[in-house]
């Protein structure tokens, strides 16, 4: 069993520092077969699942969990609210709960700060420019609101959000009667957002990292590749070495049997190399950036606060 470092959330609860992330494609197959990868990984070690309503990988998640033998208690469940669901959370975190074949989820996060129009015939209702369609009647204070009630509840045992910057993150705590335990954000090298981080710190919010390697963009860097020499480990150990290093958990995507396991084996770095990486920071998003519109998921960078 891997030896991976846990994070204590607001709660009191003990996160895994390292989950998996469970992004299985934009294909139904795909989706469908993304137990497999789960499973491998589950064996592998990893005892968190990190999936989504949109993601369409809460039933995989489930028969993972299932085929794996491990017991419910021992595996850590992150699920997220869909950006189109805003107004409806106690019917769709239910769906969530039935797919995931659960009665509790260990965190349920609200996937973006913008809420979409309302469409059961699409996921992403765009306008004729490819921009999604927002819902600018309803704020994402009102859905913290039914969240907590699923808190309270004792279904999520821990309540967060993704995608928030410092604005929004203040705009939230207008109204909020709980703290997030949770915001997961993209977060690499390139992108380490120290002014968020800091802020988080402050707030007693965990910061998970999405999109935690910054893919061949980070990994082929002069500086990660010379580090990856130096500890004889790969370039993405390196990385995720150094979010945990600096109190971020990280939810690599990987169905490679051997990634998998590599990701979870965390290095003890040297903290001037820590700093060294942190140096690469360019603020440059390689996940979610805006489209030609300056939008990204129909709203602006000032409204993102990013």
């Amino acid at each position: 069993m891997a030896n991976v470092p846990r994070f204590k959330l607001n709660t009191g609860a003990l996160m895994p520092a390292v989950g998996l992330g469970g992004w299985g494609g934009l294909k139904q197959e795909e989706r469908d077969n993304a137990w497999t990868f789960m499973l491998s990984a589950l064996k592998a070690g990893y005892r968190l699942i990190d999936t989504a309503w949109v993601y369409g990988t809460e039933k995989a998640t489930a028969i993972a969990i299932k085929k794996s033998g491990i017991p419910r208690e021992e595996i850590w469940i992150t699920t997220k609210l869909h950006n189109q669901h805003g107004r409806f959370v106690e019917k769709y975190f239910q769906e969530s709960l039935k797919n995931l074949e659960t009665d509790y989820v260990d965190l349920y996060l609200l996937h973006w700060p913008q809420t979409a129009k309302y469409d059961e015939t699409t996921t992403s209702p765009m306008d004729e420019d490819g921009n999604l369609i927002i819902d600018d009647q309803w704020t994402f204070n009102q859905t913290w609101a039914q969240m907590e009630e699923v808190y309270e509840s004792g279904r999520a045992k821990a309540i967060g959000v993704s995608n928030f910057s410092v604005k929004n993150l203040e705009k939230l705590f207008e109204t909020a009667k709980v703290v997030p335990a949770v915001n997961q954000v993209e977060m690499h090298p390139y992108l380490a957002q120290p002014e968020l981080k800091e802020y988080c710190d402050k707030k007693g919010i965990v910061l998970t990292a999405y999109t935690p390697t910054g893919y061949k963009t980070v990994l082929t860097d002069p500086t990660i590749t010379e580090l990856a020499e130096k500890y004889k480990a790969t370039p993405a150990q390196v990385v995720l070495s150094w979010h945990v290093a600096r109190g971020v958990s990280v939810v690599p995507k990987s169905s490679n049997e051997q990634r998998q396991k590599e990701n979870l084996t965390l290095l003890t770095l040297d903290p001037e190399d820590v700093k060294r990486i942190t140096a690469l920071d360019r603020n440059q998003r390689l996940c979610n950036y805006p489209n030609k519109h300056g939008k990204v998921w129909g709203w602006t960078m000032e409204q993102l606060g990013w």
